[in-house]
């Protein structure tokens, strides 16, 4: 960089200065002749590098500043605005200023006691820098990324992540204060200082941190503050070193998120629970300060109580209410409503509601509690025994239909189960839809009340007298009846019979040859003559034979039977031997229930299925 230089005047020495003067201003010489001439004057002449500082001194001091003799031909002038104590000034006063330029447009020099003020500082920054020496600032703003600090007279740069080792969440209360910094950067060519409050504090905690690992062991109490919060810990600081509450070391009951426990910068006691030496990892425990809420609970709690708690969880079989931190118990589906088949407890129940239950049961070592809320209330199924007694006939709708039965609703909230084989005295229903459809009114009458199993048997057939009663003498083996086809089987066909009551004939007896397509054969409302050879009243079974009907008719007739049944091979010599005493699976009952369908005594386990 080039340099302005200045020749400036001794006191002794102003013949010299002159003849100076008259060489600068003269026309050009040879650089032997410069050379020769400024070893000439080099006694009398000293020379000032601009921006470096020199010692000033007051000579006059005017309103709107002061005029120094710098040892220059000519005087220097300084604003008022360069000084802080402008009012305390003296003539006679040495002062520093850093000569900035030779002379400015009007031929005067041009000081600056400002920049020599800081370049005074700056040493000292630089030095501080090197060494390490702890500087004090006050920071004054705030600006983006950090903080402005007054560094004694100058400014430097704070950044926010450099104030303390604890995450900074409110950077204006720092303005004004006065700290210890050190210097971590310094860039000389733009004059720019950062500094850390950081690194001295880490300094300082080292040891300490050191002496907490050192004597750190699990069931420690220790005292910390709450470093940060986030959705599944807390993290403390333990005075130099950080360890972790998982959210569920916060508390014995069900919390939502950490904040609700604790806050940011709060003073809490911790239990150690584990650490990793390796890893330097510390867990922590707050929940572990208090007694766990199921030892005494004997004490606070009896089978039949009635508590009140907030319902916490809902899940598909019932709800979780938290009677008090670390205690919940769980009100099963099934002990909502006495009358009520509540499906999830969100029919009853909403999250956070505070409801009252009863203690149903306790187990203090599985600490488990069954709550109750129905038993609020009177059982009403002690009144339902009253209301409807066995044999009572009532009209109920069909709510719902399954493959073993009907669901009947007797009133609001109260159901009873009509078993497939109470629908009928005379026909197999295969399926309740044949009798009545959903929505329809069902005569019914009430056959069982299970108090216990919250259950009511219904019947609908019972609404009439048995008419099997009736049907031994009408269906006497040996007697001739006429029958329509209504069904085919796999065995044979069923034959509606008079007064509604369903038949069974088997193929064996619908001819005496192979019979290969039964319902092409035999059609569906084909009327046939039948002879009946097999009646059952206790399993309600009648077995019917259209070969035995044909014997006693003449041949003429046992021959249209052959034609208009198409039955190959077979002659009229062969159904008047036919025996019609050899029945095909004559243990088939017509009412008889699939495989897959319950039996009426076990259908009690399903009666809850939909259709």
């Amino acid at each position: 960089m080039s340099e302005k230089t200045k020749f400036v005047k001794n006191d002794s020495a102003n013949d010299d200065y002159q003849k100076a003067q008259k060489f600068f201003h003269e026309e050009e010489y040879s650089q032997e002749e410069f050379s020769a001439l400024s070893k000439l004057y080099s006694d009398s002449f000293r020379d000032v590098k601009e921006g470096e500082p020199i010692t000033a001194r007051i000579v006059r001091i005017v309103p709107d500043g002061v005029i120094v003799d710098v040892g220059f031909k000519s005087e220097g002038s300084l604003s008022k605005d360069e000084f802080t104590n402008f009012e305390s000034l003296k003539i006679g006063q040495e002062i520093e200023v850093v000569l900035e330029s030779v002379e400015d447009q009007e031929g005067n020099l041009v000081l600056s006691k400002r920049r020599a003020d800081f370049l005074r500082i700056w040493g000292k920054v630089t030095r501080s820098y090197e060494t390490g020496e702890i500087l004090t600032g006050k920071i004054v703003r705030r600006i983006k990324g950090g903080m402005v600090v007054d560094l004694m007279g100058m400014e430097a740069f704070l950044p926010g992540s450099q104030i303390d080792v604890r995450p900074i969440r409110d950077f204006d209360a720092f303005v004004g204060r006065d700290m210890d910094f050190k210097v971590v950067k310094v860039n000389i060519p733009t004059e720019n200082v950062v500094v850390s409050h950081k690194v001295l504090v880490e300094e300082e905690m080292a040891d300490q941190r050191q002496a907490i690992l050192d004597k750190l062991e699990k069931g420690q109490i220790l005292q910390g503050t709450v470093k940060a919060i986030t959705d599944f810990g807390v993290f403390v600081d333990l005075g130099g070193v950080d360890g972790l509450i998982h959210i569920t070391d916060l508390s014995w009951g069900r919390i939502n998120h950490p904040n609700e426990v604790v806050k940011l910068d709060q003073t809490i006691n911790v239990v150690v629970t584990d650490f990793d030496e390796e890893k330097r990892r510390i867990s922590l425990s707050l929940k572990k300060l208090l007694a766990h809420p199921w030892e005494n609970i004997e004490a606070k709690l009896n089978i039949g109580d009635k508590v009140s708690g907030k319902v916490v969880s809902l899940t598909e079989y019932g709800a979780f209410i938290e009677i008090e931190k670390g205690i919940e118990g769980l009100i099963h589906n099934s002990e909502m409503s006495w009358t009520q088949h509540i499906k999830h407890p969100s029919q009853m129940v909403a999250m956070g509601q505070v409801i009252e239950a009863i203690v149903l049961s306790l187990d203090k070592d599985e600490k488990k509690i069954s709550l109750g809320i129905k038993q609020l209330e009177p059982d009403p199924w002690q009144e339902l025994m009253q209301k409807y007694p066995v044999g009572s006939k009532h009209q109920g709708i069909a709510r719902n239909l399954t493959n073993f039965g009907v669901f009947i609703e007797l009133e609001p909230g109260v159901d009873g189960l009509v078993h497939i084989s109470d629908l009928s005295w005379t026909k197999k229903i295969r399926h309740p839809g044949e009798v009545v459809k959903k929505g329809e009114r069902l005569d019914v009458v009430v056959l069982g009340v299970d108090v216990d199993q919250r259950k009511i048997s219904l019947g609908h057939k019972q609404i009439q007298d048995n008419p099997w009663d009736g049907f031994e003498t009408e269906y006497a083996t040996g007697k001739i009846v006429s029958g329509k086809v209504v069904r085919i089987i796999e065995k044979g066909l069923i034959a509606e019979l008079p007064h509604g009551v369903d038949g069974f004939v088997p193929t064996n007896q619908l001819s005496t040859g192979k019979v290969k397509n039964l319902a092409l054969l035999f059609p569906i409302d084909d009327e046939l003559s039948l002879k009946v050879i097999e009646f059952d009243k206790e399993n309600k079974k009648i077995v019917l034979s259209a070969t035995g009907a044909l014997k006693d008719l003449s041949e003429d007739n046992i021959q249209d039977y052959i034609t208009k049944h198409k039955l190959e091979k077979v002659t009229v010599q062969d159904i008047k031997n036919a025996d019609t005493g050899n029945v095909e699976s004559s243990d088939f009952s017509i009412f008889e229930l699939p495989e897959d369908m319950p039996s009426k005594s076990s259908r009690d386990k399903n009666d809850n299925e939909s259709e």
